[in-house]
Protein backbone atom coordinates (compact mmCIF):
# COMPACT_ATOMS: atom_id res chain seq x y z
CA UNK A 1 0.00 0.00 0.00
CA UNK A 2 1.39 3.65 -0.53
CA UNK A 3 2.42 5.59 2.03
CA UNK A 4 0.11 7.81 4.00
CA UNK A 5 -0.46 11.37 2.71
CA UNK A 6 -0.83 14.83 5.29
CA UNK A 7 -2.80 17.21 3.35
CA UNK A 8 -3.54 20.82 4.54
CA UNK A 9 -6.96 22.00 3.37
CA UNK A 10 -8.42 25.78 3.20
CA UNK A 11 -11.46 25.17 4.49
CA UNK A 12 -12.55 28.72 4.09
CA UNK A 13 -11.53 29.10 -0.10
CA UNK A 14 -14.29 28.33 -3.10
CA UNK A 15 -18.11 30.07 -3.42
CA UNK A 16 -19.47 27.25 -0.67
CA UNK A 17 -16.45 26.98 2.07
CA UNK A 18 -16.72 24.96 4.95
CA UNK A 19 -20.43 23.44 3.91
CA UNK A 20 -19.30 21.87 0.87
CA UNK A 21 -15.22 21.36 1.89
CA UNK A 22 -15.55 19.53 5.42
CA UNK A 23 -18.56 16.83 3.89
CA UNK A 24 -16.06 16.42 0.93
CA UNK A 25 -13.08 15.96 3.53
CA UNK A 26 -15.45 13.69 5.68
CA UNK A 27 -16.44 11.46 2.36
CA UNK A 28 -12.45 11.20 1.24
CA UNK A 29 -11.65 10.13 5.10
CA UNK A 30 -13.85 7.49 4.83
CA UNK A 31 -12.67 5.81 1.60
CA UNK A 32 -9.18 6.27 1.50
CA UNK A 33 -7.39 5.05 4.80
CA UNK A 34 -3.89 6.81 3.47
CA UNK A 35 -5.26 10.18 3.95
CA UNK A 36 -4.71 12.45 7.20
CA UNK A 37 -5.98 16.02 7.20
CA UNK A 38 -5.17 19.18 8.46
CA UNK A 39 -8.33 21.84 8.12
CA UNK A 40 -7.10 25.53 7.99
CA UNK A 41 -9.78 28.11 8.85
CA UNK A 42 -12.06 30.10 10.93
CA UNK A 43 -13.58 28.43 14.21
CA UNK A 44 -16.74 28.77 13.37
CA UNK A 45 -18.33 27.51 11.05
CA UNK A 46 -15.38 24.90 10.50
CA UNK A 47 -15.91 23.14 14.48
CA UNK A 48 -19.44 22.60 14.53
CA UNK A 49 -19.54 21.07 10.63
CA UNK A 50 -16.81 18.85 11.96
CA UNK A 51 -19.04 17.98 14.83
CA UNK A 52 -21.96 16.87 13.00
CA UNK A 53 -19.76 15.00 10.40
CA UNK A 54 -17.87 12.94 13.17
CA UNK A 55 -14.39 12.85 11.50
CA UNK A 56 -11.84 10.28 13.23
CA UNK A 57 -9.47 12.22 15.65
CA UNK A 58 -6.64 10.37 14.82
CA UNK A 59 -6.73 11.65 11.33
CA UNK A 60 -8.02 14.93 11.53
CA UNK A 61 -6.22 17.88 12.90
CA UNK A 62 -7.73 21.95 12.99
CA UNK A 63 -5.96 24.94 12.73
CA UNK A 64 -7.06 28.06 13.09
CA UNK A 65 -7.49 31.43 11.54
CA UNK A 66 -8.44 35.08 11.73
CA UNK A 67 -8.79 36.11 8.24
CA UNK A 68 -9.75 35.30 4.84
CA UNK A 69 -8.61 35.84 1.16
CA UNK A 70 -11.82 36.93 -0.45
CA UNK A 71 -12.11 36.82 -4.60
CA UNK A 72 -11.60 40.05 -5.69
CA UNK A 73 -8.28 40.45 -3.44
CA UNK A 74 -5.42 41.84 -5.48
CA UNK A 75 -2.65 38.69 -5.58
CA UNK A 76 0.10 41.27 -4.67
CA UNK A 77 -1.72 42.62 -1.41
CA UNK A 78 -2.51 39.31 0.17
CA UNK A 79 2.15 38.95 0.37
CA UNK A 80 2.19 42.19 2.27
CA UNK A 81 -1.54 41.32 4.71
CA UNK A 82 -3.68 38.64 5.77
CA UNK A 83 -0.63 36.94 7.50
CA UNK A 84 -3.35 35.23 9.34
CA UNK A 85 -4.94 34.02 6.26
CA UNK A 86 -6.10 30.35 5.96
CA UNK A 87 -4.86 30.10 2.32
CA UNK A 88 -1.49 31.12 3.79
CA UNK A 89 -1.37 29.16 6.75
CA UNK A 90 -1.87 25.91 4.66
CA UNK A 91 0.76 26.59 2.48
CA UNK A 92 3.04 27.20 5.55
CA UNK A 93 2.31 24.26 6.57
CA UNK A 94 3.69 22.40 3.55
CA UNK A 95 7.26 24.73 3.67
CA UNK A 96 7.48 23.67 6.86
CA UNK A 97 7.03 19.96 6.28
CA UNK A 98 3.85 19.74 8.44
CA UNK A 99 1.97 18.48 5.56
CA UNK A 100 2.85 16.85 2.33
CA UNK A 101 0.55 19.36 0.09
CA UNK A 102 -2.15 21.89 -0.14
CA UNK A 103 -5.61 21.94 -1.51
CA UNK A 104 -7.59 25.29 -2.23
CA UNK A 105 -10.47 26.77 -3.91
CA UNK A 106 -9.32 30.26 -3.13
CA UNK A 107 -8.33 32.83 -5.25
CA UNK A 108 -6.26 31.32 -7.77
CA UNK A 109 -4.01 34.73 -8.45
CA UNK A 110 -3.28 34.94 -4.50
CA UNK A 111 -2.72 31.18 -4.38
CA UNK A 112 -0.20 31.18 -7.15
CA UNK A 113 1.55 34.32 -5.49
CA UNK A 114 1.62 33.21 -2.17
CA UNK A 115 2.52 29.50 -2.65
CA UNK A 116 5.84 30.98 -5.03
CA UNK A 117 7.20 33.38 -2.57
CA UNK A 118 6.27 30.41 0.43
CA UNK A 119 7.77 27.88 -1.10
CA UNK A 120 9.72 29.03 -4.26
CA UNK A 121 10.19 27.17 -7.47
CA UNK A 122 11.88 24.24 -8.73
CA UNK A 123 15.78 24.95 -9.73
CA UNK A 124 15.58 26.09 -13.18
CA UNK A 125 12.16 26.69 -13.66
CA UNK A 126 10.80 30.89 -13.51
CA UNK A 127 7.02 30.31 -12.80
CA UNK A 128 5.34 28.21 -12.44
CA UNK A 129 2.08 26.78 -14.30
CA UNK A 130 -1.53 25.61 -13.68
CA UNK A 131 -1.90 21.64 -15.50
CA UNK A 132 -5.55 19.92 -15.78
CA UNK A 133 -6.64 17.06 -17.85
CA UNK A 134 -9.28 16.85 -20.62
CA UNK A 135 -10.65 14.09 -21.65
CA UNK A 136 -10.48 13.07 -25.02
CA UNK A 137 -10.86 9.61 -27.24
CA UNK A 138 -11.25 7.65 -23.86
CA UNK A 139 -7.90 9.30 -22.55
CA UNK A 140 -6.56 12.38 -21.39
CA UNK A 141 -5.13 15.27 -23.12
CA UNK A 142 -2.70 17.93 -20.27
CA UNK A 143 -2.85 21.16 -21.13
CA UNK A 144 -1.28 23.69 -19.19
CA UNK A 145 -0.80 26.90 -18.45
CA UNK A 146 -4.18 27.44 -17.32
CA UNK A 147 -4.48 30.82 -16.00
CA UNK A 148 -0.97 31.25 -13.76
CA UNK A 149 0.62 33.29 -16.64
CA UNK A 150 -1.23 35.40 -19.02
CA UNK A 151 1.68 36.55 -20.34
CA UNK A 152 4.78 34.28 -21.15
CA UNK A 153 8.36 34.04 -22.52
CA UNK A 154 9.51 31.31 -25.08
CA UNK A 155 11.96 29.99 -22.63
CA UNK A 156 8.83 30.01 -19.82
CA UNK A 157 6.49 27.87 -22.38
CA UNK A 158 9.85 25.56 -22.94
CA UNK A 159 9.86 24.91 -19.57
CA UNK A 160 5.91 24.12 -19.30
CA UNK A 161 6.68 21.95 -21.51
CA UNK A 162 9.08 19.94 -19.62
CA UNK A 163 6.91 20.25 -16.37
CA UNK A 164 4.18 18.98 -18.16
CA UNK A 165 6.16 15.88 -19.86
CA UNK A 166 7.36 14.68 -16.74
CA UNK A 167 4.06 15.21 -14.83
CA UNK A 168 1.97 13.09 -17.40
CA UNK A 169 4.88 10.22 -17.31
CA UNK A 170 4.20 10.12 -13.54
CA UNK A 171 0.03 10.44 -14.02
CA UNK A 172 -0.35 7.78 -16.95
CA UNK A 173 3.01 5.22 -17.19
CA UNK A 174 3.66 7.42 -20.38
CA UNK A 175 7.17 6.79 -20.90
CA UNK A 176 7.34 9.66 -23.49
CA UNK A 177 4.88 11.76 -23.62
CA UNK A 178 3.72 13.41 -26.64
CA UNK A 179 3.93 17.21 -26.61
CA UNK A 180 2.37 19.66 -28.69
CA UNK A 181 2.40 23.65 -29.04
CA UNK A 182 -1.08 25.21 -29.28
CA UNK A 183 -1.15 27.15 -32.25
CA UNK A 184 -3.25 28.45 -34.88
CA UNK A 185 -2.00 26.17 -37.63
CA UNK A 186 0.20 22.86 -38.11
CA UNK A 187 3.05 24.66 -40.33
CA UNK A 188 5.98 25.58 -38.84
CA UNK A 189 5.98 29.09 -40.17
CA UNK A 190 2.49 29.70 -38.45
CA UNK A 191 1.92 31.60 -35.12
CA UNK A 192 3.73 34.50 -33.44
CA UNK A 193 7.19 35.28 -32.82
CA UNK A 194 7.05 34.05 -29.64
CA UNK A 195 5.20 30.67 -30.67
CA UNK A 196 7.46 30.16 -33.62
CA UNK A 197 10.52 30.64 -31.21
CA UNK A 198 9.50 27.67 -28.54
CA UNK A 199 8.83 25.76 -31.40
CA UNK A 200 12.71 25.90 -32.40
CA UNK A 201 13.29 25.11 -28.82
CA UNK A 202 11.39 22.16 -28.66
CA UNK A 203 12.69 20.64 -32.10
CA UNK A 204 15.78 20.74 -30.52
CA UNK A 205 15.56 19.07 -27.68
CA UNK A 206 15.29 14.91 -28.05
CA UNK A 207 14.55 14.48 -24.30
CA UNK A 208 10.92 15.74 -25.59
CA UNK A 209 8.59 13.90 -27.57
CA UNK A 210 7.08 16.87 -29.63
CA UNK A 211 5.13 16.35 -32.13
CA UNK A 212 4.39 19.50 -33.74
CA UNK A 213 1.82 22.31 -33.54
CA UNK A 214 -1.75 21.07 -32.37
CA UNK A 215 -4.65 23.04 -33.33
CA UNK A 216 -7.51 23.79 -31.34
CA UNK A 217 -9.56 21.05 -32.78
CA UNK A 218 -7.15 18.50 -32.64
CA UNK A 219 -6.74 18.90 -28.67
CA UNK A 220 -10.17 16.88 -28.86
CA UNK A 221 -8.74 14.17 -31.28
CA UNK A 222 -5.85 12.35 -29.49
CA UNK A 223 -2.94 14.68 -31.19
CA UNK A 224 -1.15 14.85 -28.27
CA UNK A 225 -0.85 14.03 -24.45
CA UNK A 226 0.74 16.86 -23.30
CA UNK A 227 -0.53 20.65 -25.10
CA UNK A 228 1.36 24.30 -24.10
CA UNK A 229 0.14 27.44 -24.07
CA UNK A 230 0.24 30.68 -22.24
CA UNK A 231 -2.46 31.10 -20.00
CA UNK A 232 -4.81 33.20 -21.45
CA UNK A 233 -5.35 31.18 -24.42
CA UNK A 234 -5.54 28.01 -22.10
CA UNK A 235 -8.15 29.64 -20.05
CA UNK A 236 -9.85 30.97 -22.04
CA UNK A 237 -10.31 27.29 -24.05
CA UNK A 238 -11.00 25.29 -20.53
CA UNK A 239 -13.88 27.37 -19.86
CA UNK A 240 -15.53 27.66 -23.51
CA UNK A 241 -14.62 24.34 -23.60
CA UNK A 242 -16.80 23.77 -20.19
CA UNK A 243 -19.25 25.81 -21.41
CA UNK A 244 -19.69 23.79 -24.59
CA UNK A 245 -19.90 20.76 -22.33
CA UNK A 246 -22.78 22.74 -20.30
CA UNK A 247 -24.45 23.74 -23.75
CA UNK A 248 -24.79 20.55 -24.82
CA UNK A 249 -26.32 18.66 -22.12
CA UNK A 250 -28.75 21.41 -21.75
CA UNK A 251 -29.71 21.21 -25.96
CA UNK A 252 -30.08 17.69 -25.36
CA UNK A 253 -32.25 17.75 -22.20
CA UNK A 254 -34.41 20.82 -24.45
CA UNK A 255 -34.70 17.79 -26.92
CA UNK A 256 -36.11 14.92 -25.07
CA UNK A 257 -38.78 17.77 -23.01
CA UNK A 258 -39.75 18.66 -27.04
CA UNK A 259 -40.39 15.33 -28.26
CA UNK A 260 -43.22 13.24 -27.21
CA UNK A 261 -41.28 9.92 -29.03
CA UNK A 262 -37.74 11.37 -27.17
CA UNK A 263 -39.41 11.10 -23.62
CA UNK A 264 -41.10 7.74 -23.60
CA UNK A 265 -37.27 6.52 -24.66
CA UNK A 266 -35.98 8.47 -22.28
CA UNK A 267 -34.92 5.81 -19.36
CA UNK A 268 -33.51 3.59 -22.29
CA UNK A 269 -31.51 6.43 -24.09
CA UNK A 270 -30.35 8.16 -20.40
CA UNK A 271 -28.82 4.72 -19.31
CA UNK A 272 -27.34 4.51 -22.70
CA UNK A 273 -25.88 8.04 -22.34
CA UNK A 274 -24.89 7.67 -18.71
CA UNK A 275 -21.34 6.88 -19.46
CA UNK A 276 -20.55 9.29 -21.87
CA UNK A 277 -22.38 12.36 -19.72
CA UNK A 278 -19.71 10.64 -16.86
CA UNK A 279 -17.03 11.48 -19.58
CA UNK A 280 -18.03 14.77 -20.57
CA UNK A 281 -18.72 15.98 -16.76
CA UNK A 282 -15.55 18.43 -15.71
CA UNK A 283 -17.00 18.26 -12.04
CA UNK A 284 -14.72 14.65 -12.62
CA UNK A 285 -11.49 15.95 -13.26
CA UNK A 286 -11.40 19.04 -10.52
CA UNK A 287 -8.17 19.75 -9.08
CA UNK A 288 -5.34 21.10 -10.97
CA UNK A 289 -1.63 20.83 -9.98
CA UNK A 290 0.39 23.91 -9.95
CA UNK A 291 3.63 22.63 -11.63
CA UNK A 292 6.85 23.94 -11.15
CA UNK A 293 6.82 24.18 -6.96
CA UNK A 294 9.32 22.87 -4.30
CA UNK A 295 6.30 21.50 -2.61
CA UNK A 296 3.04 20.24 -3.77
CA UNK A 297 -0.14 22.99 -4.48
CA UNK A 298 -3.30 22.17 -6.02
CA UNK A 299 -5.90 24.58 -6.66
CA UNK A 300 -9.98 23.13 -6.86
CA UNK A 301 -12.27 24.78 -9.21
CA UNK A 302 -14.17 27.39 -6.79
CA UNK A 303 -17.68 26.97 -7.46
CA UNK A 304 -17.01 23.29 -6.47
CA UNK A 305 -19.73 21.40 -5.33
CA UNK A 306 -19.12 18.30 -2.73
CA UNK A 307 -18.10 15.44 -5.84
CA UNK A 308 -16.20 18.00 -7.50
CA UNK A 309 -14.26 18.93 -4.14
CA UNK A 310 -14.09 15.32 -3.65
CA UNK A 311 -12.24 14.89 -6.76
CA UNK A 312 -9.94 17.31 -5.90
CA UNK A 313 -8.60 15.99 -2.75
CA UNK A 314 -7.99 12.64 -4.71
CA UNK A 315 -6.19 14.78 -7.15
CA UNK A 316 -4.15 15.89 -4.27
CA UNK A 317 -3.54 12.94 -2.72
CA UNK A 318 -1.85 11.17 -6.31
CA UNK A 319 0.17 14.90 -6.47
CA UNK A 320 1.33 14.27 -2.98
CA UNK A 321 2.75 10.27 -4.08
CA UNK A 322 4.16 11.33 -6.76
CA UNK A 323 7.81 13.31 -5.65
CA UNK A 324 6.99 15.83 -8.65
CA UNK A 325 9.54 18.33 -7.78
CA UNK A 326 12.24 16.36 -8.03
CA UNK A 327 11.35 14.45 -11.03
CA UNK A 328 10.59 18.37 -13.04
CA UNK A 329 14.45 19.28 -11.53
CA UNK A 330 16.21 16.19 -13.46
CA UNK A 331 14.09 16.63 -16.55
CA UNK A 332 14.27 19.90 -16.95
CA UNK A 333 18.46 19.42 -16.14
CA UNK A 334 18.55 16.27 -19.23
CA UNK A 335 16.21 18.97 -21.56
CA UNK A 336 19.25 21.76 -21.16
CA UNK A 337 21.96 19.44 -21.78
CA UNK A 338 20.19 18.59 -24.92
CA UNK A 339 20.19 22.65 -25.71
CA UNK A 340 24.17 23.03 -24.78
Amino acid sequence: MSASVRLAVDVMGGDFGPRCIIPSVARCLEQDSRLNVVLVGSPEPMTSLCASHQLPADRVSFIHTSEIIHADDAPASVLRGKRDSSMRVAIELVRDGRADGCLSAGNTGALMVLAKALLGTVEGIQRPAIMAALPVAGKFCHVLDLGANVDCTARQLFEFAVMGSEAVAELTGIEQPRVGLLNIGSEINKGSLRVREVSELLRDSPSLNYIGHVEGNELFQDRADVVVCDGFVGNVMLKASEGLVDYMQGEMRRAFADNLLLRLLSPVLRRSLRPMAERLNPHQYNGVSLLGLQGVVVKSHGNAGQPAFEAAIRQAVRACQSDMPQRIAARLARCRGDLL
